[in-house]
């Protein structure tokens, strides 16, 4: 069946459908789309559908007399034919086409036919029918072209070929009929079938009472539509109307009546597409999809529908009032202008958006598609016409425009000094500015996109408008135009910025980037965009209210503009001087990440996307704000003198000059930022010697760099002087060498970097030296000349041999472990002056920073008890009541006595000193022993260990210092531990359920260990009389009573320390480090030294280790020069080598999370998990007196990572005094006071889990501005 949607502006005939049934399938089904036939004179298009197959036989229309002969003697031969219905249609084609001879092929074909002539035929037919019987006019042959095809399905022809392909409206493809007999004959068979379908567009009124003279009741009858006014009014009354009248009449009421369809077809997208899309089960798309899609595509169709009812009801009231001559009807369309006001600029402005989402979402949603199929199937039965709904969106577009016409020929049939006709005018007036309106509308909604998205000023703006304004007022008329569309590109690429980038990036699976960076990375690289995209679109919004409501005419956008300048100030203070850190980003990630880079070349393909890259997106804010400045100074120069814009656009300009200024200072920030995290992943070092100087520290800072030179080492140089590049960071000087390639210039570290903590300045003063540049240099300095007052007249060598260029030498002192002096030369004076002020101020500076954010301080535990003789005095005696010399402190060891007092006890080389902490004057010498060496407290059993000359004993402490009156008598006579004065190391630590004491002692080259427990029993034993000659003199058995043998074994190597873990002890030997059980004595060396190790076994042998601590499921071995990161199996656990420490680590120990390596000359600390260096202590003669050992609760070397730092003291140091101190009378020998220390923890700026301080990962983890991953330098895992 051939249904039709009311396709040349007239309604379907008859008050019900035709039906058909036919046993063929659908196959011969045509239809083309609503909306296709444009040029039917903004005509609603057709869908024909045609099915092959005998008719039921109960039409009055096919019988057997259904053919005609074309030569007929008949007057009128079409009296008899049904153009409606395809096989008449059929008939006429077969009768009509000019038949021929064609070729296909080389192959001739008589009578035959082409497509064209096929189609020709049928309009010839259709269009003649159009025109008489339904008073329609087209020359579109669409409608043709679907009828023949509908034919050809049901093979009423074939092509010659047999091709499959649908007819076209051409020459291309050769058909014939089936029935054409062979020969040239003209006569044909007869058919027993013929083509069957109704074509509804050409159908007539087939109600049995329906006659041209006597239409029938329904409304849609085509007879009945084409009554006119005439028809419904008394002869009597026309007889005395003129005929401007008549005319005028009949089109207000063939206007009502074509405002009546209208108002019909919007129930109908209602009751037909909307109702049933939101209560279609199963929902043709999820619920919040779906409502979204019903806004964004019927807007706000249904207030249109509301309107025009109220229009209806305007004119039905004014029919009944006048009826049958309406006097007025100006006045109503006036009415309904100002209704349409708002509606319809709204709809008509959305509507290219709303067939484009309508299109998008069609193509991409099957059932969506096969609902709208439902619906016209349905709406056949119920209108006899197929409903598109593309044709019912643009409908209210299209009835819109025709108001005007409509209106502008009542005013032509309008009498002159009838009232109505001033209404009218308004009228039209009216329509046509909100035709304008909805035109803007359409340009303001397009937001740069399509065809309406490109209009200009004077596209949208009439000619009459135009010609009517000033030169000056037009171009100040476009250039406020010109900003309003470039306000719109704006807004869209910052809403674009969300769309193509952000939410790509948070959606992609698998991710573009991964999870746990994307956070940072979105936050880095777009920023604060949402925040000025808010700005804008509010500025935006009024803009095109101001647009709306003064247009073609704007008088003003100023005040919006100040408005915005102010209130966006903020945010571009925030966003632009991120800019670099976000290009940076971008670069570093793409040349990193080659997901990313992939993601980015799509993003450039987007259609909104301009063929523009990630930074251009981003870089936008940047240059709108000038594009500001200039479109508003143009706006200034065009406007009159006595306008306001006068003066108020020059305060917008200055604040948005303001905030150009203020945002430099950030901006620069942001570049040296940028520079140093460059500068990270561009440095390169040595294999195996990289160092993370922490450049990626927020608070880190470039203060200087440039080119020094460097005398060559030896005498023997081809190249000459060396060039470097000098960094000096706010904590490191770095001396490089350039190198460029692929366009990235690379920084190859010449030397360790300088932390500054240990960097002196030595001479800056020396006197200009003549730089030689010859190749061949013999002898050391022989390119060198001292210049006094500059180089003599005629002196020096040739100029081919020597270069009169001076160079002035800068001395430098590193104070590490592979410093010295450097020197370095600069080409002028005043690079070296600046040179050294930059020096001084970084050196400065960074002591301010590290005393505000140092983890530890020296607390002095004693100043002046302990004396040692100065290097100038000659030898004295002993310590005596003569002289208070005290010899070398040893050891110390802090404890609590059973009344509560926080007591410290010093092991130095004549005796020991027990007081209370932090008073010197307390001191007391409690113990005469010579060569004390190490101590411990064992608080749980009241014992006191010391090693003295080798000898190892245990002392009751309330012997030494007694907590009661009863407790004083104690004895002080000491258990003796070991046998023989061979005692070289003692440790004290707890192990299943145990407190132990091992000790070692010499065998030849064999270490031998003994491993002791207490005896509670024995050690709590009221001590008995003396009962030896050798007990008077403090001595026991050598077998002693308060400990007993738990375990002994040997190592073949010679030890120098024992460390208690968790399970097991790690002995440190020459070996390295031997992990032992002690309930079976199995054990393991650590680091490994098989093969793939061999430079870390060599490295080893030539060290010492000095300490070994558990990280998580790591261990960090200490040597005296470096540190490494081994997993459980001693294997190196982390790619990044070796942590060179910057002294040589005489003693290490560790206050969690940090360690600290002792170096005569300053403490070295580092937190443990990274290596990170964090603090540097200098001092004199430095030693660590105590690290944390040594009690019966000593510091698990086994921690945990990411506990809290405790703030008691776990560490004592003892160092020289600064200046000599003179004692006693003259004459009486100097002596050098030992200041005795506990690092304190301090209360740091920053938390103290961070690498270093001030804390970076404190800081990007709560700011989310880092530097991305350097492939060789990461944060976590770098060591200097």
């Amino acid at each position: 069946m051939l249904s039709r949607e009311g396709s040349y502006g007239f309604p379907s005939a008859g008050p019900s459908a035709l039906k058909y049934s036919h046993g063929h399938s659908d196959s011969g089904s045509v239809g083309f789309q609503g909306g296709s036939v444009d040029s039917l004179a903004r005509a609603r298009p057709s869908v024909y559908s045609g099915t092959a197959g005998p008719p039921p036989g109960d039409h009055e229309e096919e019988e057997d007399d259904d053919y005609f002969d074309s030569e007929s003697d008949d007057p009128d031969p079409d009296r008899f034919v049904n153009f409606s219905l395809l096989s008449h249609l059929a008939v006429r084609l077969r009768d009509k086409v000019p038949r021929g001879t064609h070729v296909k092929s080389s192959i001739p074909y008589p009578r035959a036919f082409t497509g064209k002539d096929i189609v020709s035929t049928i309009q010839n037919q259709i269009q003649r029918e159009l025109l008489i019987n339904h008073g329609v006019s087209t020359t579109d042959r669409r409608a043709a072209l679907q009828v023949a095809r509908s034919l050809q399905q049901q093979l009423f022809f074939y092509e010659v070929e047999w091709g499959q392909k649908l007819l076209q409206d051409g020459v291309e493809d050769v058909y014939m009929f089936l029935d054409d007999l062979e020969g040239n004959s003209e006569a044909h068979r007869e058919r027993e079938e013929l083509p069957t379908a109704v074509i509804t567009s050409l159908t007539r009124c087939y109600a049995s009472s329906c006659s041209e003279d006597d239409p029938c009741y329904s409304f849609a009858c085509p007879r009945r539509q084409t009554e006119d006014w005439l028809s419904t009014v008394d002869p009597g009354i026309l007889l005395t109307l003129p005929e401007s009248e008549v005319h005028r009449q009949t089109i207000i009421y063939k206007t009502i009546t074509q405002e009546e369809q209208y108002v019909q077809d919007l129930d109908t997208v209602e009751a037909l597409f909307i109702r049933p899309l939101l209560k279609a089960s199963p929902p043709v798309m999820p619920a919040h999809k779906l409502d979204e899609f019903v806004e964004e595509v019927f807007g706000n169709i249904l207030d249109l529908r509301e309107c025009n009812r109220r229009l209806v009801e305007a004119m039905y009231v004014r029919q009944r009032e006048q009826a049958p001559i309406i006097q007025r009807i100006g006045d109503v369309f006036l009415d309904a202008a100002r209704e349409f006001r708002f509606a319809y600029p709204t709809y008509v402005g959305h509507l290219p958006l709303a067939e484009k989402r309508f299109k998008d979402e069609i193509e991409s949603n099957a059932d969506l598609r096969l609902f709208l199929e439902e619906c016209s199937r349905q709406s056949k039965q119920q209108e006899a016409r197929r409903l598109d709904l593309k044709h019912f969106l643009s409908r209210p577009s299209e009835h819109l425009q025709k108001y005007p016409i409509a209106l502008e020929a009542i005013m032509k049939e309008t009498t002159e000094g009838n009232p109505d006709a001033y209404y009218l005018a308004e009228a039209i007036e009216a329509i046509r500015n909100l035709q304008n309106v909805a035109q803007l509308r359409t340009f303001q909604t397009a937001m740069g996109k399509g065809p309406t998205g490109k209009w200009e000023w004077h596209d949208i703006v009439a000619k009459d408008v135009r010609e009517s304004l000033s030169k000056a007022e037009a171009k100040r008329q476009s250039i406020i135009f010109e900003l309003i569309k470039g306000e719109m590109a704006y807004v869209r690429d910052l809403e674009n910025i969300g769309l193509i980038y952000v939410q790509a990036l948070r959606e992609g699976d698998p991710p573009v980037i991964p999870r746990e960076r994307l956070n940072g990375f979105i936050t880095d690289v777009f920023h604060n965009f949402a925040e000025l995209h808010s700005h804008h679109r509010k500025l935006l919004d009024q803009l095109h209210d101001i647009q709306r409501d003064e247009h073609p005419r704007i008088k003003s956008i100023t005040a919006p503009m100040f408005d915005a300048a102010l209130n966006f100030r903020d945010a571009y203070m925030e966003y632009i001087p991120n800019y670099p850190i976000a290009a940076y980003r971008i670069d570093d990630e793409m040349a990193n990440n080659i997901d990313f880079k992939t993601f980015v070349d799509q993003c450039i393909r987007h259609p909104d996307a301009h063929r523009l890259d990630m930074k251009n997106f981003i870089n936008r804010p940047i240059p709108r704000l000038l594009r500001y400045e200039l479109l508003l100074k143009g706006i200034m120069d065009e406007t009159p003198a006595n306008h306001e814009d006068r003066e108020a656009i020059p305060q917008v300009l200055e604040i948005i000059k303001s905030l150009g200024k203020e945002t430099e200072p950030g901006v620069q920030s942001a570049k040296q930022k940028v520079q140093l995290w460059c500068y990270n992943s561009n440095l390169q070092f040595k294999p195996n010697e990289s160092v993370d100087m922490d450049l990626l520290n927020e608070n880190r800072s470039l203060i200087h760099a440039g080119k020094l030179l460097r005398q060559p080492d030896t005498g023997f140089e081809w190249n000459g002087w060396t060039e470097l590049f000098v960094l000096l960071f706010d904590n490191y000087l770095v001396m490089t060498k350039t190198k460029e390639k692929d366009g990235v210039t690379k920084y190859n570290v010449n030397r360790r970097p300088i932390p500054l903590d240990l960097l002196t300045l030595a001479n800056f003063t020396d006197p200009p030296t003549q730089r030689s540049t010859s190749i061949l240099r013999l002898g050391l300095g022989g390119g060198n000349r001292h210049v006094e007052g500059g180089p003599s007249p005629g002196s020096g060598a040739p100029d081919t041999a020597t270069d009169s260029r001076l160079v002035y030498p800068c001395t430098i002192h590193y104070n590490g472990r592979l410093g010295g002096l450097h020197t370095v030369y600069t080409e002028s004076q005043q690079a070296r002056a600046e040179w050294k002020q930059k020096l001084d101020e970084a050196i400065g500076l960074r002591k301010v920073v590290q005393e505000s954010n140092k983890v530890f301080e020296l607390e002095p535990l004693s100043t002046d008890t302990f004396l040692v003789p100065s290097i100038s005095s000659a030898a004295v005696p002993s310590w005596n009541h003569e002289n208070s010399l005290t010899g070398k402190v040893t050891c110390s060891v802090p404890f609590t006595t059973a009344d509560g007092r926080a007591l410290v006890a010093i092991g130095c080389a004549e005796g020991v000193w027990i007081g209370f902490r932090h008073d010197s004057r307390s001191m007391r010498r409690v113990l005469h022993l010579k060569m004390v060496t190490q101590c411990a407290m064992l608080e749980d059993f009241g014992m006191f260990l010391v090693l003295a000359d080798k000898a190892l004993f245990a002392y009751h402490i309330e012997a030494l210092v007694p907590s009661s009156p009863q407790s004083a008598h104690t004895s002080q006579t000491p258990q003796r531990v070991n046998g023989t004065r061979d005692v070289h190391f003692f440790s004290v630590g707890n192990q299943g359920g145990r407190t132990l004491v091992i000790y070692m002692k010499k065998k030849g080259l064999d270490s031998v260990f003994r491993v002791l427990e207490p005896v509670v029993e024995k050690i709590n034993e009221r001590s008995k009389a003396p009962a030896s000659f050798t007990s008077r003199f403090g001595i026991r058995p050598a077998r002693s009573e308060w400990f007993r043998l738990y375990r002994e074994f040997f190592l073949p190597s010679e030890s120098f320390d024992l460390v208690f873990l968790k399970a097991k002890i790690a002995i440190l030997c020459t070996k390295g480090f031997e992990i032992m059980d002690l309930t079976d004595f199995k054990s393991v060396t650590i680091p490994l030294r098989d093969d793939g190790y061999e430079r870390l076994a060599k490295r080893g042998e030539s060290c010492r280790p000095m300490g070994m601590f558990r990280v998580e499921n790591e261990f960090l071995l200490c040597y005296d020069e470096f540190g490494i990161y081994v997993n459980k199996h001693g294997a190196p656990s982390r790619n990044t080598g070796t942590i060179e420490w910057e002294g040589t680590a005489e003693r290490v120990a560790i206050h969690w999370p940090y360690i600290l390596l002792f170096d005569s000359r300053f403490i070295e600390v580092r937190h443990v998990s990274t290596g990170l260096l964090a603090q540097i202590i200098p001092g004199n003669e430095i030693r660590c007196i105590w690290d944390g050992r040594g009690t019966c609760a000593p510091p698990s070397a086994g921690s945990e990572n990411f506990q809290p730092m405790s703030l008691d003291p776990r560490i004592h140091c003892v160092m020289a005094a600064p200046e000599p101190v003179q004692h006693g009378t003259v004459g009486r020998p100097r002596s050098v006071a030992q200041h005795v220390f506990e690092l304190t923890p301090t209360m740091p700026l920053y938390p103290p889990g961070a690498p270093g301080s001030p804390n970076n990962s404190t800081y990007f983890h709560q700011q989310t501005v880092s530097p991305p991953q350097s492939p060789n330098l990461l944060p976590m895992t770098s060591w200097r």
